[in-house]
């Protein structure tokens, strides 16, 4: 190094430091103690036997720096230098040159340090803390560019080796040459590799704080402080004129201690450091110095056997490389008392220690001996020039002290001038200490204890950093604070702190809205959830009070006028520029935290005293206890302040008490958002209130989102644990926040801080942020006392571990006792995140745990507290009401040997001057590296939360925890909208294996109609069938799969849905192979039936084919030419001869009225003797065809009634609304689904089967099962009566569908209608015309146009389908819940009554009249359907062409044998009827090939001909044409299970088929199910989703008529999950809707109106639609 060894504190090389065994002098005689050895004196002033050292020649060379001197000073304790600087004066061109070295040495400092660009652009706090690459590294460091970062990151984990500045020469990939190993083998490589490859470490912090702005410096000494490390109290003057005092960079240090006055107390002292008056000693040294003088200052500060580094020294790793920046630096190190005995000092005191020597540093000197009660000056030797610069500390009032360490061997000039110094200060023998190398080190170090405890008690001057900022103005030497955005910060905050006295009285008379009128609020609120004061109030009328109560709050809070604290506050964040609002902010922290101090530590007192007076009595202490309890005040009190204003202006705005144009405070969430951007933290739950602000975090997330630019995946961190274990700690020291610490200063509640990733780790990690949330203490001491507070504690918990993605159970062992009771409320938390399969992973973390064998020796408590856990698992699932048996690893992601972690204790020796623990820290940043490798590996499984989900989870979570039952009342719109997407994308994968069975259907049915008898195999087609269902279920099972294995949002929240919608895909398998099959065995049945009556018809027409080629013979040889006329008659004549000649044998006629009543009777047969009684009296089924059927008395039967047969009305006309499925409503339900079966069966033209009978009898005994008789109080006469009336019915209908197939299959009327085709080629063939042309048209009409029109209807219902789903209608048929949202939508702005009835009363009625209506709707206008049609043609008739492209290479001779092979060609696709193709079999002469041609030319008219006729067609026709019906599988897709709220009749919306629980999205008031009072008369207004967290009961068959509490109704319904509404608005629609129509649901249900509540009487239709919006999370895709 270039720099002079005489700069720092002793030689350059390290081997001649020996300070402490060479010999030094001692005091001259006449002034050192009289109980010491005797002392070697100069020459002529000691003992003649010894000899007398050797002084050292005077430090430095003429050239050398002159001291500076201040020109006037006049700090109290200064002295005036005034002749020194006249004398001494440095010539400017000297200066000059000193100033342009400094800067050369700057600079080439942070060239090596890698820091040039920080110089001018400081690094910011926010830069440090950000999560990098680097942060999950063990990381060493490798080059001196490393070392300002790896201060800064040890730093901020408070490891006490952030000061270490030596290299790692040997990290991977570092090559070693052989000359490098010949250099390493020689001393003096060594030392040159060590001096010119390393930097001095005070060198790096000076470089650092020098790159650092003042919030970084403020960090990076609060840390420092915590490690028990010497901060800097003066900087060198680097890139400023003169050094700068760090006041600002110590503002954030507060220190607390006991003196010795305290002592029997057992009181203690909190305070800021640069606050706090104390004796100040400070040490520096003239010259060089043999010794470390820092070294030494750390043996005097330290306890015995605790030996701690506080200052840097020259034995230090780096401690020796010569200092290039930090000459002139001043450290101050304190000691505090509060160990009693221990102590060595019975206050505290503050050691300055002065690097560099007197001599060149004379500015900082003059600041020490005007701030110091004391200064020590080391001195190893004496020129002239020392000489003269010391006696000028004649004229300081400051007691100096100096301590000579004279090596022998030293020139006698340092003899001489220590002897005048000595005379002319008049210095006393207690003035005057010797470091003997003689004499002991320990003793020595003792000796300057003892008398630095004398100077402590003599001297009266105490002074604190803030005092010392006044003088050091004075000297000219600058102050940190001094900046102008520091400044107005500071005033702005004093304009509002200066006010502040009392604390509790200042909250209580000004910040109003968080006090009573909150917590109030917070009652209320939670009250409008639990119902547990409701009594005999009706629910409703109940929850109505509460929400007038809660408006009545909110507009008391909105009369509050600001205050002028606030409103300076709120104009503070408004107005001032960014820097200058950070220092605000800060300034009101340090102002209110010492404040808060001030206060807690005079309530302390009292309580102490009234204590001692009063004794243990808590009704005399409660007052002050309360006090002590609300003392704290901080930033976060006046943010929940201006929270509370934005949300009563926000109800205020919701209920139109306040223009939206007159809001005042929209522009607070976005000041907010700033703050956590800059990394406040910001308070999510309040903890005084226990309560959220909800609308303020919304709207404060939703702002720090958009300033994100939408940028905000974030995974969420949670650390609980119970009170006092160091929560905050410890992520203060892993990530290097700032959550509140300090005594008085417990977090309350929960406060949520933000921490960037860096965007090169974005990716790697999974998310641009990480979310810590911090909360209060489990088991507080202060909530204790209180009723609910294991339940506060438990709301706490399941929110924060629901709102985390890792969650870290902070565990202190001395706390074991109390972790049972907090672990059994993280596992009630674990356990209601796991059912909504929020499996989060869990750390657990033992403080206080110090032993290196910790893991190992702990293996047996690891599987102690895994087997407590389970069991707490179990006891948990069983009182939150889960029957299967639940382990915790099933909830949790848990590895016993991964997820545990020991820490040591916090601090390594006793406090307060304990520094923080090695070992703690190491820990730590262990941990911190585990979580974010768990990050990374989560990241390719797990999409991390955006802040909308985030606030989506906060929301449905807290309402959730209102309602206490958790697992019951959670709701979710992350939930509901994943849930929906999965049924959407399940009704596309089902209505695909639907589509693809009824294509498969068509094609069979196809080939059925296109088989001989012998070709029907039912065994082949059952073969095909189960392998395309097989195909068809597996397709839908992997998508699924694939599905659930994709990056969909939220898929982890639906996993427990999976199972139901397999169960689904199984159940749709089974479902269409019972369809396909039996359509397949329909058509095989018409097909056989059909075959038979064809054979008969073909016998009869080969009859008649050869009385016609006979008759055309017989004319041909006639010589006369026949006439039209003639031949027509010869045709007639033949005709009639012919027909009397046949024998034809009719189809039988059966009565099918007759065979349906035997079965019918055979079905009742076993039912008992009033039944068949009741059979003997009922007549022939015929007369029931036409008779309606009714609910009688008789079929009632209330066992408890039977004595008073005139109540039986009455009792039926109560009941009735309140059974599960009512006759009526059975009946029609009934009898609407066998009338649809059996028109299905008619329209199939085919003729009557037995089997019709059997399954419409299936179908009404599997609907009498699910709805018991016995249950309904209903006799069997209802069931004899229905079927009766029922199968009469369809008897009628099966008869004349018998009668018709008879009529339209007669032989004989076939032969009629084939007549005139048989004339037709007669004549021709006789008139011997071409028969080709018109013959080919006749078969394109006759033949081709039916199988045309029917392959476009066989497939036209699929495509209507299709389209439908496909255009505009996608999202509102896409699941069951966005279908009820469009229904009840459109209901609302029709408001039509009738509707309403419907869509309550007869809801699968409705559905299907509905969509139906819709469809003609859709296709009324537009020419979609044309369009459709005409595709569907376009393909056929391709194929048409195509098969008659491939007749022409097969030569045939006729055209009967060309037909044949046309048909075979395309019976996959076209039915062509043989039936049509009279005449053609006649031996017709034309060309065959031109036949093809004719067929060809006719194809296009044909297209257009068919295309007209539909058009023609009304879209009513069309439909009800089509096999496939439209409206039939959209209502499948919509309507559900069907079931219904056993209460208020809303139907189910479950998204999977086969579900195990249905719910639905809101309920409604009870009286729409028809519920009314049984006195009264009253419609009920009661909404299930409150009636279930109510005090009431209800009574039907199922409870068997017994009262029974709402609360329990899963014990009757365990397949329903009523979950209460999301909000106060979630029900606005049907309140609007019943307030509405009250009346008239009234009269319908023959009841009298509801006396609904007044605030119904508000809703309006716009908020009805808001709330219709909110339920179905629908907002932002309705508008």
């Amino acid at each position: 190094m270039d720099d002079e060894p005489g700069n720092q504190e002793g030689p350059a090389s390290p081997r001649e430091d020996g300070p402490m065994n060479q010999e030094g002098p001692v005091f001259p005689q006449g002034h050192g103690p009289e109980n010491r050895e005797g002392p070697v004196f100069p020459q002529g002033h000691g003992p003649e036997n010894r000899e007398g050292p050797v002084f050292p020649q005077a430090h430095g060379s003429e050239n050398q720096e002159d001291p500076v001197f201040p020109k006037n000073v006049h700090a109290a304790g200064s002295f005036n230098l005034q002749k020194q600087e006249e004398t001494q004066h440095i010539p400017e061109s000297v200066e000059k040159d000193l100033q342009n070295e400094k800067r050369k040495a700057l600079q080439k400092v942070l060239s090596k340090l890698g820091m040039e660009q920080h110089r001018c652009q400081k690094l910011r706090l926010k830069d440090i803390l950000q999560i990098s690459p680097e942060s999950v590294k063990s990381w060493t460091p490798e080059s001196l560019a490393d070392l300002p970062w790896h201060f800064l990151r040890k730093i901020m984990a408070l490891n006490g080796m952030a000061r270490n500045t030596s290299l790692n020469y040997m990290a991977p990939g570092y090559q070693q040459s052989s000359e490098d190993e010949q250099e390493l083998n020689t001393d003096d490589s060594i030392s040159c590799l060590s001096d010119a490859n390393a930097v001095n470490p005070l060198d790096v912090l000076c470089a650092v704080l020098l790159c650092s702005d003042s919030f970084l410096q403020q960090e990076i000494l609060s840390k420092m402080s915590m490690c028990q490390f010497a901060l800097p109290l003066l900087l060198p003057a680097l890139d400023t004129p003169k050094c700068t005092l760090m006041l600002w960079a110590m503002r954030d240090i507060v220190r607390k201690w006991r003196p010795h006055s305290l002592a029997e107390s057992r009181g203690f002292i909190e305070e800021s450091l640069v606050l706090t008056e104390m004796p100040t000693i400070s040490f520096v040294r003239l010259g060089s110095c043999s010794f470390s003088k820092s070294k030494f200052l750390n043996e005097v500060l330290s306890p015995s056997q605790q030996h701690h580094d506080f200052f840097v020294h020259r034995d230090m790793e780096s401690g020796h490389v010569l200092r290039n920046i930090s000459d002139g630096l001043v450290e101050i190190s304190w000691y505090f008392s509060g160990r009693g005995n221990l102590d060595l000092f019975p206050e505290p005191v503050a050691v300055t220690n002065l690097h560099g020597d007197i001599e060149s540093h004379w500015l900082q000197f003059s600041f020490l001996t005007s701030v110091s009660s004391s200064v020590f000056i080391i001195v190893e030797s004496m020129s002239e020039k020392n000489y003269l610069l010391l006696s000028s500390l004649k004229e300081s009032a400051m007691k100096y002290y100096f301590i000579f360490n004279i090596p022998t061997g030293k020139s006698s000039e340092t003899q001489i001038f220590c002897d005048k110094l000595i005379s002319e200060l008049k210095l006393n023998k207690s003035q005057l200490l010797v470091k003997d190398s003689s004499k002991n080190k320990a003793k020595f170090v003792k000796m300057l204890q003892l008398l630095l405890g004398r100077i402590m008690k003599s001297s009266a001057k105490r002074i604190n950093i803030e005092e010392m900022a006044v003088i050091a103005r004075e000297l000219g030497i600058q102050v940190d604070e001094d900046c102008k955005a520091c400044q107005t910060g500071s005033e702005w905050a004093k304009e509002i702190t200066a006010e502040i006295k009392d604390i509790g009285k200042y909250k209580k008379e000004m910040l109003r809205l968080q006090g009573d009128p909150w917590k109030k609020l917070a009652k209320v609120e939670k009250e409008l959830c639990r119902m547990r004061k409701q009594g005999d109030i009706p629910s409703e009328k109940y929850r109505s009070r509460l929400k007038e109560e809660l408006s009545e709050l909110r507009a008391q809070q909105n009369k509050c006028d600001l205050t002028d604290g606030l409103n300076k506050f709120i104009t503070s964040l408004k107005q001032l520029a960014p820097l200058e609002k950070h220092f605000f902010l800060k300034w009101i922290k340090f102002r209110l935290d010492c404040i808060a101090r001030y206060n807690l530590s005079e309530l302390r007192d009292q309580y102490k005293k009234k204590y001692n007076i009063l004794g243990d009595d808590p009704k005399k202490l409660s007052e002050l206890d309360e006090l002590i309890s609300v003392s704290s005040l901080g930033l976060e009190h006046f943010m929940r302040e201006l929270a509370q204003f934005y949300e009563a202006e926000c109800s205020m705005v919701k209920e139109d008490k306040v223009a939206k144009s007159k809001r005042q405070f929209t522009h607070l969430p976005g000041i907010a958002a700033d703050l956590m951007l800059e990394g406040f933290p910001m308070e999510l739950i309040d903890g005084d209130a226990s309560n959220i602000p909800l609308q303020w975090v919304t709207d404060v997330l939703t702002e720090l989102h958009a300033k994100l630019g939408g940028r905000s995946r974030m995974v969420v961190l949670t650390v609980l644990g119970v009170q006092s274990t160091g929560k905050s700690t410890l992520l203060n020291t892993m990530f290097g926040l700032q959550f509140a610490v300090s005594s008085g200063r417990c977090t309350r509640g929960a406060f949520m801080s933000l921490i960037k990733v860096a965007e090169n780790f974005q990716q790697e990690l999974g998310c641009d942020f990480i979310l810590v949330i911090d909360t209060e203490g489990l088991k507080a001491p202060e909530l204790a006392r209180l009723e609910d507070s294991y339940q506060h504690d438990n709301e706490l918990a399941t929110l924060v571990i629901g709102l985390s993605d890792i969650t870290i159970v902070n565990m202190a062992m001395e706390n074991a006792t109390e972790m049972k009771d907090v672990l059994q409320i993280v596992v009630h938390a674990f356990l209601r995140m796991g059912e909504i399969r929020q499996k989060h992973n869990c750390h657990f973390i033992h403080q206080n745990v110090c032993d290196v064998s910790a893991h190992d020796q702990n293996m047996r408590d690891r599987k102690r507290l895994l087997e407590q856990l389970n069991e707490m698992t179990k006891a948990a699932a069983r009182m939150e009401k889960k029957s299967k048996e639940i382990k915790f690893s099933d909830i949790m992601d848990y590895d016993p040997e991964k997820h545990n972690l020991y820490i040591p204790g916090l601090w390594h020796g006793v406090p307060p001057m304990a520094s923080v623990n090695m070992g703690y820290s190491e820990t730590v940043c262990d941990l911190k590296k585990s979580l974010f490798e768990l990050m990374r590996s989560r990241s390719i499984n797990t999409t991390p939360k955006k802040i909308p989900q985030i606030i989506e989870w906060v929301r449905s979570l807290w309402n959730a925890v209102k309602h206490e039952n958790f697992i019951f009342s959670f709701r979710n719109s992350l939930v509901a909208e994943a849930y929906n997407q999965l049924s959407v994308h399940y009704s596309k994968l089902e209505w695909d294996f639907r589509k693809k069975m009824h294509l498969w259907v068509a094609q069979q049915e196809t080939a059925i109609q296109n088989s001989s008898l012998h070709e029907l195999d039912t065994g082949k087609i059952k073969y095909e069938l189960q392998k395309k269902l097989v195909d068809g279920e597996k397709k839908i099972l992997d998508c699924l799969q694939n599905y659930f294995d994709s990056a969909a949002a939220n898929l982890h929240l639906i996993e427990k849905y999976k199972e139901d919608f397999i169960r689904s895909a199984k159940g749709l398998k089974k479902e269409l192979d019972s369809y396909s099959f039996s359509k397949c065995e329909d058509a095989i049945q018409i097909q056989k039936g059909r075959y038979m009556i064809k054979n008969i018809q073909i016998e009869y027409m080969k009859k008649i084919e050869e009385k016609v080629d006979r008759l055309l013979k017989e004319c041909c040889k006639r010589e006369e030419k026949l006439n039209n006329k003639n031949l027509e008659s010869e045709f007639e004549k033949m005709w009639r001869k012919t027909l009397s000649e046949l024998s034809f044998t009719p189809l039988q006629t059966r009565l099918i009225y007759e065979h349906m009543e035997f079965q019918l009777r055979k079905d009742l047969e076993n039912r008992g003797s009033e039944v068949n009684q009741k059979l003997q009296e009922a007549g022939s089924l015929r007369d029931y065809g036409i008779k309606s059927v009714t609910s009688e008395n008789e079929y009632f039967v209330f066992k408890f009634f039977k004595a008073v047969k005139s109540s039986v009305t009455a009792i039926k006309e109560w009941y009735r609304p309140q059974l599960p499925c009512n006759t009526d409503e059975l009946t029609k339900s009934l009898m609407d689904k066998c009338q649809s079966y059996t028109e299905k069966k008619i329209k199939s033209k085919a003729d009557y089967d037995e089997t019709f009978c059997r399954e419409l009898l299936n179908i009404i005994n599997e609907k009498l099962q699910q709805c018991d008789l016995h249950e309904l109080h209903i006799s069997a006469f209802f069931e004899v009566n229905l079927k009766f009336h029922i199968l009469g019915k369809a008897a009628c209908a099966f008869q004349k569908m018998h009668e018709d197939f008879i009529k339209e299959n007669d032989p004989q009327q076939h032969l009629e209608r084939l007549k005139p085709q048989y004339f037709s080629t007669f004549r021709d063939l006789y008139l011997e015309k071409d028969t080709c042309q018109e013959r080919a048209k006749d078969f394109c009409d006759q033949c081709l146009r039916p199988a045309l029109v029917e392959y476009v209807n066989k497939r036209l219902g699929i495509e209507i389908v299709d389209d439908f789903l496909r255009k505009g209608q996608s999202l509102e048929y896409g699941s069951r819940s966005f279908f009820q949202f469009a229904v009840q939508k459109k209901l609302l702005e029709e408001m039509n009554f009738d509707n309403y009835v419907k869509y309550i009363n007869n809801y699968e009625e409705f559905v299907k009249t509905w969509i139906l209506r819709h469809l003609l709707d859709h296709y009324k206008e537009g020419e979609g359907l044309r369009v459709m049609e005409e595709q569907i043609l376009t393909t056929v008739i391709n194929e048409v062409n195509k098969a008659l492209e491939n007749c022409k290479y097969k030569k045939t001779n006729t055209i009967s044998a060309f037909l044949d092979n046309f048909c075979s060609v395309l019976q996959q696709d076209l039915v062509i009827s043989r039936d049509s193709l009279a005449g053609l079999r006649l031996k017709i002469t034309a060309n065959a090939e031109q036949f093809s041609v004719y067929i060809e030319t006719f194809l296009p008219n044909l297209k257009e001909l068919i295309l007209s006729e539909f058009k023609k067609l009304e879209i009513v026709s069309v439909l009800s044409s089509l096999p496939v019906k439209p409206e039939d599988e959209i209502f499948k897709r919509v309507f559900g299970c069907g079931k219904q709220c056993p209460f208020c009749k809303v139907p189910c919306e479950a998204g999977a088929p086969l579900h195990k629980e249905h719910f639905a999205s809101v309920h409604r008031p009870k009286g729409l199910g028809e519920y009314r009072s049984i006195e009264t008369k009253i419609l009920c207004y009661d909404i299930c989703s409150s009636a279930v967290v109510s005090n009431g009961s209800f009574r039907c068959s199922e409870t068997k008529w017994k009262p029974h509490p709402y609360k329990d109704y899963l014990n009757f319904f365990p397949d329903w999950r009523i979950q209460p509404d999301p909000s106060i608005t979630a029900s606005d629609y049907w309140k609007f809707v019943f307030k509405e129509f009250n009346h008239q649901f009234a009269k319908e249900f023959k009841a009298l109106p509801a006396d609904l509540p007044e605030d119904w009487g508000k809703i309006t239709k716009e908020q009805a639609l808001e709330g219709l919006k909110e339920v179905f999370i629908l907002k932002a895709r309705t508008g």
